[in-house]
């Protein structure tokens, strides 16, 4: 239960850390066809809004939910960074409610590319969710490195030092 707080946490400090360096892009360089797999940076970050609503319908039963794994959700940057904020929030306030009993539970979805109905249990499906926000923001960082010279840092080591979680005790470690 912990390792998933923890990840919600590091979910939300991240993408304000992605966001703030793509606020800072001139919007040519934000919307440029980068050749990654979604494109330029916005369609990342679309992207990872998309899936994280997805996944978020499918363990609570609520939410909408994009059919297209490419939907372009918000066309502008300060309205998808409000609904990213909006998201974060709701995906630690999920997390948060969890228990042991509900990490071990199965539950049931149906996914989009090759439709067909799964049941698995809902921790080893929260893996995923964290995974893939991971995976898909280190694109983003490549994005801005190769865009702004730069990137913020995301290690989660620096995360868990920066909040103590995920640390021994309440100091930073060395």
């Amino acid at each position: 239960m912990e390792q998933f707080v923890m990840l919600a946490g590091y979910n939300s400090w991240a993408n304000r850390r992605i966001y703030a360096a793509a606020g800072a892009l001139p919007e040519e360089a934000y919307r440029r066809n980068a050749g990654a797999f979604f494109g330029s940076l916005h369609g990342t970050l679309n992207h990872l809004l998309v899936a994280d609503r997805i996944w978020m319908q499918r363990f609570t039963g609520t939410g909408a939910a994009p059919t297209q794994l490419d939907a372009i959700l918000f066309d502008s940057l300060p309205e998808l960074t409000a609904a990213r904020e909006v998201e974060d929030r709701r995906i630690e306030d999920f997390v948060s409610g969890l228990n042991d009993t509900a990490l071990a539970g199965n539950f049931r979805y149906r996914t989009i590319s090759k439709p067909q109905d799964i049941e698995q249990p809902l921790a080893p499906a929260l893996t995923h969710f964290f995974n893939h926000q991971t995976h898909h923001r280190g694109q983003a960082h490549c994005l801005l490195t190769q865009m702004a010279g730069n990137a913020p840092g995301l290690d989660l080591i620096t995360f868990q030092r920066e909040t103590g979680l995920g640390l021994a005790g309440t100091g930073a470690a060395t």
